[in-house]
């Protein structure tokens, strides 16, 4: 059976480790010509090599969306060396927890930076490639999956401004499906909850010993790169808005 994306090209941030790298992966053995953008390049060749290995096609990225030229240009390399964009994974992103009282500022301007910031550059730069790819074929639809977290719907104490991110990626993603939605470029939102990834090992030492015991059982990154590739894979009249997926015994 002919792979669902074969003929499609897929651009995902973020790709340099956890959900970004199963997320790539998973796309490619569903026949998507996949752009690993990252900043960490030697982690991006050696999944580039990986994916050509199994039969894929993989083109590297080494770049950083929260600057604006740089994410206009991870967009552009992929159209030119690829030759269309049909989906965008927005999956870069930052959680930095602790108290609001005392925190260092440059905390929560990365947050902002990445999460936010570096989230719409790259949605503004592959939105007339989507807007294209969606009415051509192979498969005239084109998807841009947002990549939010149970924090996008609900704020907990020491969680505020990564909250607060996630919470602005809600918005901007039902604002800008509504938008596209007649021109068939599907945007997606999925809301992860404790997923094993390096997300929270970038937190300050002393933030990182008083969570540790906040996760209990956690999610594998491919358990949601298999929602991610659930999503994109719909035939051309079905568009899943939103996903929020927790590990069972996670209550919150």
């Amino acid at each position: 059976m002919k792979p669902v994306l074969e003929g499609t090209v897929a651009l995902v941030t973020g790709a340099s480790s956890g959900i970004g790298a199963a997320t790539a992966a998973a796309l490619a053995t569903q026949g998507a010509a996949v752009a690993l953008a990252a900043r960490r390049r030697d982690r991006l060749d050696t999944l580039a090599t990986e994916i050509r290995d199994q039969g894929g096609t993989a083109l590297v990225l080494e770049c950083d969306v929260t600057d604006q030229q740089q994410a206009d240009a991870a967009v552009q390399r992929t159209v030119t060396e690829l030759g269309r964009l049909d989906t965008l994974i927005n999956n870069a992103g930052v959680m930095l927890l602790g108290p609001a009282a005392r925190a260092p500022l440059s905390e929560w301007q990365q947050m902002v930076e990445l999460n936010v910031l570096g989230l719409l550059y790259c949605a503004h730069a592959a939105l007339p490639h989507l807007q294209r790819a969606a009415g051509e074929e192979p498969r005239q639809v084109a998807d841009m999956v947002n990549l939010s977290s149970v924090a996008g719907r609900f704020a907990r104490n020491g969680n505020g401004v990564y909250a607060l991110t996630k919470f602005g990626v809600g918005a901007f993603s039902e604002s800008l499906r509504q938008e596209l939605a007649g021109q068939y470029v599907r945007v997606s939102l999925v809301e992860p909850g404790a997923t094993a990834t390096e997300l929270a090992t970038h937190n300050r030492p002393e933030v990182l010993a008083a969570i540790r015991n906040q996760f209990g059982q956690r999610m594998e990154a491919s358990d949601i790169a298999d929602a991610i590739s659930y999503i994109v894979t719909r035939p051309r009249h079905v568009a899943v808005n939103e996903i929020l997926i927790r590990p069972t015994e996670q209550e919150r």
